[in-house]
């Protein structure tokens, strides 16, 4: 599934294709989950960009 975030940090717009469903997707939404419960198949760099659009690279260029 393409997911679009806009990232937290540089403010780039950027879509993913990922490995989720839209079920996983309204269960995270909803707000009663956390991303790692929803999403345990996804790497923690993908969670994070569901979470905050925010790739490696830019983790890296912000924390180096």
């Amino acid at each position: 599934m393409k997911i679009t975030r806009k990232s937290m940090f540089t403010g780039k717009v950027r879509t993913k294709d990922l490995p989720v469903s839209e079920k996983q997707i309204k269960q995270w939404e909803s707000g009663n989950y956390h991303v790692q419960e929803v999403f345990k198949n996804l790497s923690p760099d993908d969670r994070e960009f569901i979470l905050t659009g925010v790739t490696p690279e830019e983790w890296e260029n912000a924390f180096s």
